[in-house]
C-alpha cells in the first residue's frame, strides 16, 4: 500500500492554472498533489552571445525553491552561489524544453523559463519541466498574435514524471514520503508522442532488474500521457 492509498499507476491531482502572474507573456501555477510550482516564461528579442547572428532562437531556464518549500526553512541563493543540484535541475529544464522547440522557427530570441517552487512534496523538477511547457506555450502564443513569429516553432509537448520502486513495487509519480524511501528513483522527461527526451534513473538502495527498468518507462509512458492531456486543457481552455 502507497502511503497516498493510490494505486501503482496513479499520478497525484493534477492542476494546472494560467495566467496567473500579470506580466509575464506566459505564466501557470502547476499543482501535482501537494508539490506547487509557479512557472513563469519571458520572451527577450536578445540571445546568449554564442547564438548571436546564427538566424535561431534559444530556450533557457532557472528554477529555485522559496525558504519555506520544505518541512524546514532553506536559505535562499544567489544566482552565483546555487547548489550543485539547483543547477543541475535548471539545466535539465533547459534541455527539455529545447528539445520540444524549432529555434529557426522562433527567430533570433530567447524565452528564458523561471520555475519557483512554493511548496514541495516530492518531483519538482518533472513539475517544472511540465509546467515550464505550458508557460513556455502560452508566450509563443502571444508571439504569434502579435505576428513575430510566422510559423509555430513547437515541435510537441514536453512533460516529465518520476518513477521508481517504493516497498518492492515499480510505482508513478512518487510523493516526498515515497522518494525518501525508494530504493530505485527515476525521472522520465518525454513528448506527447512518446518519445523520449531523457531519461535519470539511479539505484538508491538496492539494484534494480531490466525488468523494473521496462515497467517504469511503462508507468512513465501512461503518466506523461495523462500530463499531457493536462497541458493541453490549460492552454486551450
Amino acid at each position: 500500500m502507497r502511503p497516498s492509498g493510490r494505486s501503482t499507476d496513479a499520478l497525484r491531482e493534477i492542476v494546472i492554472e494560467t495566467n496567473v502572474t500579470r506580466y509575464a507573456e506566459g505564466s501557470c501555477l502547476i499543482k501535482c498533489g501537494e508539490t506547487h510550482v509557479i512557472c513563469t516564461a519571458t520572451v527577450d528579442e536578445r540571445v546568449p552571445p554564442f547564438m548571436r547572428n546564427s538566424g535561431k532562437g534559444w530556450v533557457t531556464a532557472e528554477y529555485g525553491m522559496l525558504p519555506r518549500a520544505t518541512h524546514t526553512r532553506m536559505r535562499r541563493e544567489a544566482k552565483n552561489g546555487q547548489s550543485g543540484r539547483t543547477q543541475e535541475i535548471q539545466r535539465l529544464i533547459g534541455r527539455s524544453l529545447r528539445a520540444g522547440v524549432d529555434m529557426v522557427a522562433l527567430g533570433e530570441r530567447q524565452i528564458q523559463v523561471d520555475c519557483d517552487v512554493i511548496q514541495a512534496d516530492g518531483g519538482t523538477r518533472c513539475a517544472s519541466i511540465t509546467g515550464g511547457w505550458v508557460a513556455l506555450r502560452l508566450a509563443i502564443n502571444k508571439l504569434m498574435k502579435a505576428g513575430l513569429v510566422t510559423s509555430d516553432p513547437v515541435l510537441d509537448h514536453v512533460a516529465a514524471v518520476s518513477c521508481g520502486v517504493y516497498a518492492g513495487q515499480p510505482v508513478l509519480d512518487l510523493d516526498y514520503a515515497e522518494d525518501s524511501e525508494a530504493g530505485t528513483d527515476g525521472n522520465f522527461v518525454m513528448t506527447g508522442q512518446g518519445k523520449m527526451i531523457e531519461v535519470q534513473a539511479s539505484a538508491e538502495g538496492s539494484t534494480f532488474a531490466r525488468s523494473e527498468m521496462d515497467t517504469l518507462m511503462d508507468l512513465a509512458e501512461k503518466g506523461v500521457a495523462v500530463l499531457v492531456a493536462a497541458q493541453k486543457a490549460a492552454v486551450e481552455g
